[in-house]
């Protein structure tokens, strides 16, 4: 993928999503950032099976409908998932059903906003890092062994 853009100062939103297992136990950290950096909103929570392009979509809807609640001017929404991220910009079709309506979801609350600009981050960036801590959190309080996990597949 190509260096991320740099983005303008403004809200922002990053998002991921994790799941042990493809599809499997998922959850989903979002993290919405001020004008000033500061961090406005982090959440993290449990979604039930899904795969992990479902659960990075589902945590981008959760992003948008947390920054609505900050902004209805411009916002970044940046992810470490290279598919989401083309397939909303449009470089990648979106084949598949589930994903489709998922993207159609976002389309709808793209809506709240003067404008939303899709970045992909490399994981290693604070941003997303603590998106995935975020995300993986739930999962790690649940314990695999009540999904009956015995790898660590999907980390």
């Amino acid at each position: 993928m190509e260096k991320p853009a740099i983005l303008p100062a403004g809200f922002v939103v990053f998002s991921d999503g994790a799941s042990r297992g493809n599809p499997g136990p998922s959850a989903i950290g979002v993290l919405v950032l001020g004008t000033d950096g500061r961090e406005l909103e982090a959440v993290g929570e449990f979604i039930g099976d899904a795969s992990n392009n479902e659960a990075e979509y589902r945590a981008l809807l959760r992003g948008l409908e947390l920054a609505a609640k900050h902004t209805n001017g411009a916002l970044d929404a940046c992810s470490d998932s290279e598919v989401v991220v083309r397939q909303l910009t449009g470089a990648y079709a979106t084949r598949n059903p589930r994903l489709s309506r998922l993207q159609a979801q976002v389309r709808v609350a793209e809506a709240s906003f003067a404008e939303v600009r899709y970045a992909w981050v490399p994981r290693e960036h604070p941003g997303a890092v603590r998106a995935d801590a975020l995300a993986n959190a739930p999962l790690d309080r649940l314990g695999l062994a009540k999904f009956g996990w015995k790898g660590t597949k999907g980390r």
